[in-house]
């Protein structure tokens, strides 16, 4: 059953849910056509870098912008434009007769979906309290594994079905009816608009700053430095780019004056750590299935439609466990996030395992069963993670504060992609099996460091209910629910 004290509630759950799906499973279907995409458009290298990497570039920067422009303006209005405009980009990118012109419409699609999820995430925290945030949460993860599970299954029947020449353009053009369907419940069951920040002056310089700082930050990781020289530059800008923008939101503050990020985010211990989480979480979670998908098609000779067979199991234990974390939180409490981390952490390293003992009749197999075993950590890592995370979002700012946690997660994605993917990359020539037992361990690494951010993360937020006991004689919010106020 859906959580929620009414109807409208629930209703409003189920547009953000459609909202979630249409958006992922844009992105899903896209990877498994990129090589027909290619042959099709007779683009390049480059090209498709930037069809693939620029959708999630310009999503990770439309975030924090949409969040703070929701907290402002209301969220109704700013989802309807974000749906509406994400459906008319992905139909230019599906007639699109050259590469610059699906780059194009993609990175305007990416905009549109970055718009949209940030609305969601404000919503969900607008509408649900307590527990029904955590299970909300909780199923809105859940339409990330099953997008996931759909996309590549059904990019893969597209292309086989229709032909390369014509097969990518209806995989582009998959969301569409999702998203019509969402601008439709949208308009009808969304609240209307209702500012929740307190001053309601954009803070423009503010958004130009730390657009500059994350585009600055992920560009290097889409379209490789040429040399050392060229890759110091764009830290150097990174740096620069990042003090200018904590200066300017000090001196913000100071002047009495509503900064992009709230002082509380900024304050908060376990918002910055739980972010943290999520970054090295979301990026080993990527960077593991990218890796997978290479290893079996180019170190196995796996066909796409095999190869999306394994990785199925993941994304169907991550959308049942995502929906069904909420009551193991009620039992463990916080701990459900490290207990999700660690058996991640074993599953990768069952992989890396599987890879150099396993035969290659029944690797494909063992490979399932290790993607099941992920997929049911990542559904009781991330949504009670998110949920405890926002929790320290204040109501005013609980747009950009959803929007901060994805933008990080975006970025994370990025760097993880890049530099497990050539770990991968420059091993896999001397022996596919050993590269891929390497990258699996060094994301298993990137868990490990999540689940000691996570318990410092349990440290902060007990020092917090004791120092609220200490000085209110009372807790201030139950730690055991995510959510909770």
């Amino acid at each position: 059953m859906l959580p929620g004290e009414d109807r409208a509630a629930r209703r409003v759950l189920l547009v953000c849910m459609a909202a979630g799906a249409t958006t992922l499973l844009d992105q899903a279907v896209l990877n498994i056509a990129i090589p027909s995409m290619r042959h099709s458009l007779g683009a390049g290298a480059a090209d498709v870098q930037w069809i693939v990497a620029g959708y999630s570039l310009a999503f990770g920067l439309a975030l924090v912008p949409g969040g703070s422009l929701g907290d402002l303006h209301g969220r109704k209005r700013l989802f309807l434009a974000g749906v509406a405009v994400f459906l008319l980009a992905g139909v230019a990118a599906a007639t699109g007769g050259g590469p610059g012109t699906v780059i194009a419409a993609r990175l305007v699609q990416g905009a549109a979906a970055g718009l949209v999820n940030s609305q969601v995430i404000g919503t969900i925290q607008d509408v649900f309290r307590g527990v029904d945030r955590g299970r909300a949460l909780g199923l809105y993860a859940v339409t990330s594994g099953v997008a996931t599970a759909l996309g590549p299954p059904l990019g893969g029947a597209l292309v086989a079905g229709l032909g390369p020449g014509v097969g990518w353009r209806y995989c582009l053009l998959l969301s569409a009816p999702c998203a019509v369907t969402t601008l439709v419940l949208a308009a009808r069951w969304l609240p209307p608009p209702r500012p929740t920040a307190r001053d309601a002056r954009l803070d423009v310089l503010g958004l130009a700053l730390a657009c500059g700082c994350t585009l600055t930050l992920m560009v290097p990781f889409i379209r490789t430095p040429d040399s050392g020289g060229e890759a110091a530059l764009w830290a150097a800008g990174v740096c620069a780019l990042a003090c200018a923008f904590t200066a300017q939101q000090r001196l913000r503050a100071r002047r009495g004056r509503g900064p992009l990020v709230h002082p509380a985010l900024r304050s908060s211990k376990p918002y910055m750590l739980g972010t943290a989480v999520a970054m090295a979480q979301f990026g080993s979670s990527l960077a593991a299935s990218l890796v997978l998908t290479v290893f079996l098609q180019d170190g196995l000779g796996l066909s796409a439609l095999l190869t999306a067979a394994v990785a199925l199991p993941s994304a169907l234990a991550m959308g049942v466990s995502s929906a069904l974390a909420w009551r193991v939180v009620r039992r463990i409490g916080p701990r459900a996030v490290s207990v999700g981390l660690t058996l991640g952490i074993f599953a990768a390293l069952a992989g890396a395992v599987a890879a150099l003992l396993v035969p290659d009749a029944g690797l494909p197999l063992a490979f399932a069963a290790t993607q099941l075993l992920s997929g049911a950590a990542g559904g009781l890592a991330v949504s009670p993670n998110q949920t405890q995370v926002l929790q320290h979002a204040p109501a005013e700012a609980a747009g950009v504060g959803g929007g901060i946690l994805q933008m990080a997660q975006r970025i994370a994605a990025a760097v993880c992609l890049s530099a497990v993917s050539a770990v991968y990359l420059h091993t896999a020539t001397a022996s596919p099996r050993a590269a891929y037992a390497l990258a699996s361990c060094v994301c298993a690494g990137l868990l490990v460091v999540a689940l000691v951010l996570a318990r410092l993360r349990r440290a902060a937020t007990s020092s917090l209910a004791s120092a609220s006991v200490s000085e209110e004689g009372r807790p201030a919010v139950n730690l055991r629910v995510p959510g909770a106020r």
